[in-house]
């Protein structure tokens, strides 16, 4: 009965979706293409959304665009592909026993793309542009704890704290720019492997091979980034061999790319997919409508739906990959039951259901997939809900930052890799609170976390902050959605990250 039930509601949900192209297809056009950029060692890269309107690594809003420029912006450390925090600008660190005070010594020879050399200065500029809270918040919230930070010679910068912090180093991820530098939004310089070359909006960015990078160089000389929006039309452009790499497919679209032309990596996304819920707008705004439609949800549904089972179901904000803080328990803290969403939907006063608008980025197919499974599900507890697809550039104006919406199906990641980072946008007063949860206890355990400078009583309070989300239904968890990569042959040597990055250096053709 659940396949028959699975496939009837798969077959609802693919009929308004046309695939394109046979599976295993290929293209006589595919090897010239390939021919011509190893000859030139150059890649193209397909890009689901157009970047931020700015390129300035303290402000960008999307993940998107972040994933992008961790090839060109640096901190003073950085995560590996093992989930690890290592040096980068700075070669060294000592922190001391009270972690008010931060030591670092900077790499010799370390320079930004436009030739110059890094300096304390540098330094000392980018981390109190980031911890300046002058105007009401500072561009990183975590650095506002900063007190001074000070060069007592030129290859050292001591950060100072006003009280301690367990998450502070991860912090240092932040991008070091050149001092008083006015153009990071539309020409950006770092000291990352690739340095910034051109960039055509809704068309593609262009990245060259940094040769006086400090560190292992990049393999590749040249790397496009090109944008297209319609998922359809992207499996036909790896097809065709117009691009050769790929990342954030469906499993129906890797399985139409034949196998003898591509190296399908799989990792995860590293991020919370959820249908997430303007707490603020009716009826959305009452705790049982919310549960309600929590308990109508099949996550494993979804992920067979969408994924062939590929992926992690979640119950709250937090992602397998923060396994110190990961709550498996809260996975199926609301199981399947139509009986009890409907009691619920019933005491709130709406024992007909009521019609629910889920705004979805177009270009994101995953997230297309699954509000279509999600509007299928919901029908069974009476709630009519309908999609409405919008372009990128609208989703993030109207949705994320002007918080006009009912619902929402989309990913909130983590880029510097703390807990922190995934639970502070629930703060009341939080700019990155688009779901305008107000939860007094919430603000208060947030509060209690940051005050807290024992580990292990950090990531108890941090996971009851967890348990709370899930208790009052603040978003309707999905998943960490299944990251499929398309890579061309023969590239290869692409690595896969605990958090959401593309990281191109170290892909290469093989000999």
């Amino acid at each position: 009965m659940k396949k028959r039930v699975l496939a009837f509601v798969l077959a609802a949900v693919m009929a308004c979706g046309a695939l394109c192209g046979c599976a295993g297809a290929s293209s006589s056009s595919a090897p010239a293409a390939e021919s011509t950029r190893k000859s030139t060692n150059e890649i193209v890269v397909g890009i689901s959304q157009d970047l931020d309107d700015t390129f300035d690594p303290h402000n960008a809003d999307s993940a998107g665009t972040r994933e992008v420029m961790f090839n060109v912006y640096e901190g003073l450390v950085k995560p590996n592909s093992a989930g690890e925090l290592v040096c980068a600008v700075a070669e060294g660190y000592e922190i001391s026993p009270d972690r008010l005070t931060y030591t670092f010594t900077l790499r010799e020879g370390v320079k930004f793309h436009n030739g110059n050399d890094v300096t304390v200065e540098d330094v000392i500029w980018s981390l109190e542009r980031c911890s300046d809270d002058s105007e009401g918040e500072a561009l990183v919230a975590a650095l506002a704890i900063i007190d001074t930070v000070s060069a007592p010679d030129d290859r050292t910068v001591v950060v100072t704290l006003e009280e301690p912090s367990n998450e502070f180093l991860s912090y240092m991820t932040a991008a070091i720019v050149p001092a008083d530098y006015a153009d990071m939004g539309t020409f950006p310089i770092g000291t990352g492997p690739y340095k910034y070359v051109s960039r055509t909006a809704q068309d593609n960015m262009v990245l060259e091979k940094f040769d006086e990078y400090w560190g292992t160089p990049a393999y590749l000389d040249k790397i496009t980034f090109k944008i297209i929006e319609s998922m359809d039309s992207m499996v036909m452009s790896l097809q065709s061999g117009a691009i050769d790499i790929t990342a954030h497919l469906s499993s129906t679209q890797t399985n139409q790319l034949n196998e003898a032309d591509f190296t399908i990596v799989e990792g995860t996304m590293n991020l919370v997919q959820a249908m997430y819920l303007n707490n603020a707008v009716e009826p959305l705004n009452d705790e049982r409508v919310r549960q309600a439609l929590c308990y109508a949800v099949d996550k494993q549904m979804v992920l067979d739906m969408i994924s062939d089972g590929h992926g992690a179901a979640l119950g709250s904000s937090m992602y397998p990959a923060f396994s110190k803080y990961f709550m498996d328990e809260l996975t199926d803290y609301y199981t399947v039951d139509v009986e009890k969403a409907k009691e619920l939907l019933t005491a709130a006063g709406y024992p007909d259901g009521f019609d629910l608008t889920i705004t979805v980025p177009s270009n994101y197919q995953p997230h297309v997939d699954t509000a279509q499974v999600l509007v299928e599900q919901l029908k069974a507890i009476g709630v009519n809900a309908s999609i409405e697809l919008v372009e990128w550039a609208s989703w993030l104006s109207d949705v994320y930052n002007g918080r006009d919406f009912q619902a929402t199906v989309c990913g909130m990641d983590a880029s510097n890799m703390t807990a922190r980072a995934l639970l502070e946008r629930f703060v009341s007063t939080s700019h990155k609170n688009f779901i305008n949860y107000n939860n007094p206890e919430y603000d208060a355990l947030f509060a209690a976390a940051q005050a807290c400078y024992d580990d292990a009583e950090q990531t108890g309070i941090y996971k009851q902050m967890q348990t709370m989300l899930t208790e009052t239904a603040a978003n309707v968890y999905v998943q960490d959605l299944a990251d499929l990569i398309a890579v061309r042959k023969p590239l290869e040597g692409l690595e896969i990250y605990p958090t959401y990055v593309l990281d191109l250096s170290t892909v290469r053709y093989a000999e």
